[in-house]
């Protein structure tokens, strides 16, 4: 079913009195003229919204598609425009912002469920059918005579994803994408993370099997559903989540796809859609704007994507990366921290128009002659702030933007600092034949997560910056106590920073340890340890980025290989890129230990197939930090200035 709706735009006549008196301050101001005409141009353009078009595909499923196109006196411009397209699984009807705004600015907007989500017809499977998907939504668009035949793609997380899936499957009309936070490289970090399943992907499908899926159709079905997604901390208590023994089963792709995915610790053909690290040479050569976050689930493979990118496209890469959580770029705090207004992109629309305006209309503009156009990298260098608390009681840590030429910075120096038998943390190597540290992990009391790299986990995971201690805002760990505190956490740290230092880049800790265990998980993250003071007696412990490693996976992810008992291998545990300055009198440090819940799926230390365990067993962990088996951090140091 097709329904045209006329939408009024800003024709009102306070907005045109508004506009009037803009373009004559600015007149005899002798300001930018230019702008108060283009706002009274745009204050006569109205929206003509075509809804619910099913658009077919190739294998006869069809897509319900929105078209919003910019109208004159209730009628559509005949004109053929650029298309700004928005595929996604989360109810096209929740794009109208975006899609009047454009709409009002020169473009077609259109917006599209993806397979088997609200309207459209077919069966959903993640991101793998929005190749194919997207090329013949792209080839219908080309064919309609509102359209000029360009293409540029807009969105976040998953519909992120599917800008990905259209320039990796080659759309003809594709022109140019902003993939924000976007689904990428699933196999390798961010959805299956060395091997470790991140546990916000069993939440979204909890969560979505039961809203906008062929199963919530069914108005029964879907209250079974809703009330599943209501009990997840008691069925996070009984993982692992089995086939048929859930009401998840009566959204069964939605359960096919969560059962096989923690079932599959390997990086192969099963995570092929969108993997760009391995074969970027598939990726359309066009224009791409990489944004994301130093919090963001996705920001390592953002940062990995645009290495991976700038080296193969001919056409130019852009990155830029915030301090922010999952889809939050118009923010400038979160958890309990706050980094400045200046952090904030407070017009999301607007910047992206202007990318837009020149790579789809030609225009010349600030696109690569001003911020946050002017390089090709634009990093917020957190952590200069003051340390105070603000009126909303968050840290004060702060920061500003700077550009930058590339990514790494070739500046870099890629500084060891190694972890010392006494709990230290320094550049000196250990001189100690053999000095390792023992703890035991219980798979049935893993160490909380208290913050870090995770998209919205809707209370099951707190996302962003925090003070690493306990209280009642973390469901798993209530007590007021330092994550410190936890026999099974150990602590290396520095000493008191005699000057500033600031840390940017790519960061791995390659950590000598050995398990009474077959198979078990090791973990790391990096702190900004604030020392006390008047706002914060107690200090306050900053999460920087975390990471993690299974040891299955410790020498390939393309394969597993069970451990010896006993013995000690090197593990590589790669945590999320950051830009931080760790301040004078700060102390770096680096937690280890052998789990993050429920950023992670726990491992039971037994060996047994992927989530199919039956048993747990208690794990003796050995880390070594002698001179033979130098554990460390190696940190992206960038040399000071003047």
């Amino acid at each position: 079913m097709t329904s045209t709706t006329y939408l009024r735009g800003w024709k009102d006549t306070v907005r045109q009195g508004l506009v009037a008196a803009i373009a004559l301050l600015l007149f005899v101001a002798g300001g930018r003229l230019s702008i108060a005409q283009e706002l009274l141009q745009e204050s006569s353009v109205e929206v003509v919204l075509e809804q619910d078009v099913m658009v077919t595909m190739r294998d006869g499923v069809r897509l319900a598609t929105d078209v919003y196109r910019p109208a004159k006196s209730g009628e559509a411009l005949k004109e053929p425009l650029p298309v700004i397209l928005s595929r996604l699984p989360y109810n096209k009807d929740g794009q109208s912002t975006a899609a009047r705004y454009y709409a009002t600015h020169g473009y077609v907007f259109v917006a599209q469920d993806t397979r088997g989500r609200y309207k459209s017809e077919g069966i959903w499977h993640m991101l793998t059918d929005d190749g194919p998907d997207g090329v013949d939504c792209a080839a219908w668009i080309g064919k309609q005579p509102w359209s000029d035949g360009k293409i540029g793609m807009i969105g976040t997380s998953y519909y992120g994803g599917t800008q990905h899936a259209m320039a990796l499957a080659g759309a003809a009309e594709l022109q140019t994408v902003i993939p924000v936070d976007a689904m990428s490289n699933m196999g390798q970090q961010s959805l299956r993370n060395a091997g470790a399943f991140e546990l916000r992907f069993w939440n979204w499908i909890f969560l979505n099997a039961g809203r906008g899926s062929r199963a919530a159709q069914d108005a029964g079905t879907a209250e079974v559903l809703s009330q599943m997604a209501g009990e997840r901390f008691a069925y996070l208590d009984n993982l692992p989540t089995r086939r048929s023994m859930t009401p998840l089963k009566l959204a069964p792709e939605y359960e096919e796809w969560l059962v096989s995915a923690m079932e599959h610790g390997a990086d192969d053909a099963f995570w092929a859609q969108n993997n760009i690290i391995d074969a970027p040479e598939k990726y359309k050569d066009i224009p791409v704007y990489l944004v994301s976050g130093w919090y963001d689930s996705w920001g390592g493979n953002t940062t990995a994507n645009f290495m991976a990118l700038s080296r193969t496209l001919k056409s130019p890469v852009y990155l830029i990366m915030g301090p922010w959580i999952h889809g939050q770029q118009s923010a400038y705090s979160h958890g309990q921290v706050d980094f400045g207004k200046q952090a904030a992109i407070a017009d999301q629309w607007a910047w992206r128009q202007e990318w837009y305006d020149h790579w789809l209309k030609g225009i010349d503009n600030s696109v690569g002659k001003a911020d946050p156009f002017k390089t090709r990298v634009r990093v917020f260098v957190m952590g200069t702030g003051d340390g105070s608390r603000d009126d909303q009681g968050r840290l004060r840590h702060g920061g500003s933007w700077r550009n930058e030429h590339e990514w790494p910075l070739a500046r870099t120096l890629y500084t060891d600092f190694y972890l010392q038998a006494d709990g230290g943390l320094s550049q000196a190597k250990p001189l100690a034949v053999e000095s390792p540290t023992q703890f035991q992990f219980d798979p049935h009391d893993p160490v909380p997560t208290i913050g870090g790299n995770i998209s919205s986990g809707d209370d099951i995971l707190l996302q962003g910056a925090w003070n690493q201690k306990g209280g009642p805002h973390v469901w798993n760990f209530p007590q007021p106590l330092p994550i410190s505190a936890r026999n099974d956490v150990l602590v290396f740290q520095s000493e008191p920073l005699s000057e500033d230092l600031e840390v940017t880049g790519e960061i791995e800790v390659r950590l000598f340890a050995s398990s009474s265990a077959v198979d078990t998980d090791f973990t790391a993250k990096l702190i900004d340890v604030y020392p006390p003071s008047t706002d914060w007696p107690g200090g306050f412990d900053l999460n920087i980025g975390d990471g993690i490693v299974r040891g299955r996976f410790r020498e390939s992810l393309k394969k597993e290989v069970l451990m010896t008992p006993g013995e000690a291998y090197e593990f590589t545990i790669k945590l999320y890129p950051t830009s931080n300055v760790f301040k004078k009198g700060h102390r770096i440090r680096v937690d280890v230990s052998s789990s993050n819940f429920p950023r992670f799926d726990v491992n039971p230390n037994t060996g047994e197939p992927l989530n199919r365990q039956r048993l747990s067993n208690v794990a003796t962990q050995t880390i070594y930090h002698d001179m033979n088996r130098p554990s460390r951090i190696v940190l992206p140091v960038i040399p000071a200035t003047e």
